[in-house]
């Protein structure tokens, strides 16, 4: 007898297994993506299509069609928002993706085996740190009276600053905070890229040249494209939806300082309660994260051949 030969014992199928338990497995996790994902994001889309204030129920939820939209675009509050928005991404991207990269390439050395783990580690701190704890911690640090920040600052001299009673002060601490937060983020991604480097090529680079910008730019950089696209497309739309922290901290102010889209669109869906242009906004500003992401890769990603 051959020795693939089976058994009718072994042909016969798992008592409990049929055509429908993969989806039994899958079932909770889709569903749970439903409840927390699609559902919501389908809600706000219709909406959005609708006069939706619900301090005034008995006015019912009309459709009125792309007058929400109309009003969010001719708001020039929205547009204020989103200005200051893309001016804290420019300011925060380009400083925690330096950072990012030199912290990268220090642990990327050889040697210093101990002191690199303790590094990767506490690079992971920060991550696992909520927004809400971020905020709570930057209140305590640009405190006037008794913050870290201006005991520094006192040191040599300077000092005390009101952070966070004045519109420049304010807008530096929350990007500091946001800075401490998302730098190792950026690191860990370009220490995973760089470790994809095969040993030997980068060894005979380093024969080759002393020039480690040239190192950087014709031997690390192909490998570090993919994360960097990851970091861009991922920090854009932290940074779009991004509201616990600066609320814990300034709540969006002093005036307007800090008032970042995502403040905008709580305070006109929370507490003005006018779900139906809340919404529209939301909607628009997913769209605008689709158009982005669709940029950076088109732009930024390359295949590592």
């Amino acid at each position: 007898m051959s020795d693939t030969a089976t058994s009718p014992a072994q042909r016969r199928p798992n008592r409990g297994y049929g055509r429908w338990t993969p989806l039994w497995f899958l079932a909770p996790a889709v569903l749970t993506l439903f409840v927390i994902g699609i559902y919501p994001t389908i809600f706000a889309l219709v909406t959005s299509f609708r006069r939706y204030n619900i301090t005034r129920p008995r006015e019912g939820f009309p459709f009125i069609g792309f007058e929400n939209y109309v009003n969010v675009l001719t708001d020039s509050t929205f547009w204020s928002s989103l200005f200051l928005t893309a001016k804290f991404y420019v300011t925060v991207l380009p400083i925690q993706v330096v950072l990012g990269l030199a912290i990268a390439l220090l642990l990327h050395k050889p040697g210093m085996g101990l002191l690199k783990s303790l590094a990767r580690v506490t690079l992971v701190v920060p991550l696992a740190t909520t927004y809400a704890v971020v905020g709570l911690i930057g209140r305590l640090i640009f405190n006037r009276d008794f913050g870290v920040a201006n005991q520094a600052l006192s040191v040599v001299g300077l000092g005390p600053i009101d952070w966070l009673s004045t519109p420049d002060g304010a807008f530096a601490a929350i990007v500091i905070m946001d800075v401490w937060q998302w730098t190792p983020f950026c690191a860990l991604i370009f220490l995973a890229g760089l470790s994809m480097v095969p040993g030997e090529i980068e060894e005979a680079a380093r024969l080759e040249t002393s020039s480690k910008l040239a190192l950087l730019r014709h031997v690390q950089l192909p490998y570090l494209l993919p994360g960097l696209t990851a970091v861009m497309i991922l920090r854009s739309a932290d940074v779009l939806k991004l509201f616990d922290m600066v609320f814990v901290m300034t709540r969006g102010g002093p005036g307007s300082a800090t008032d970042l889209i995502s403040i905008y669109i709580q305070r006109v869906g929370f507490r003005i309660f006018d779900l139906g242009t809340a919404s529209a906004q939301a909607i628009l500003l997913l769209i605008l994260t689709i158009i982005i992401s669709r940029l950076y890769i088109r732009l930024l990603y390359r295949e590592v051949h």
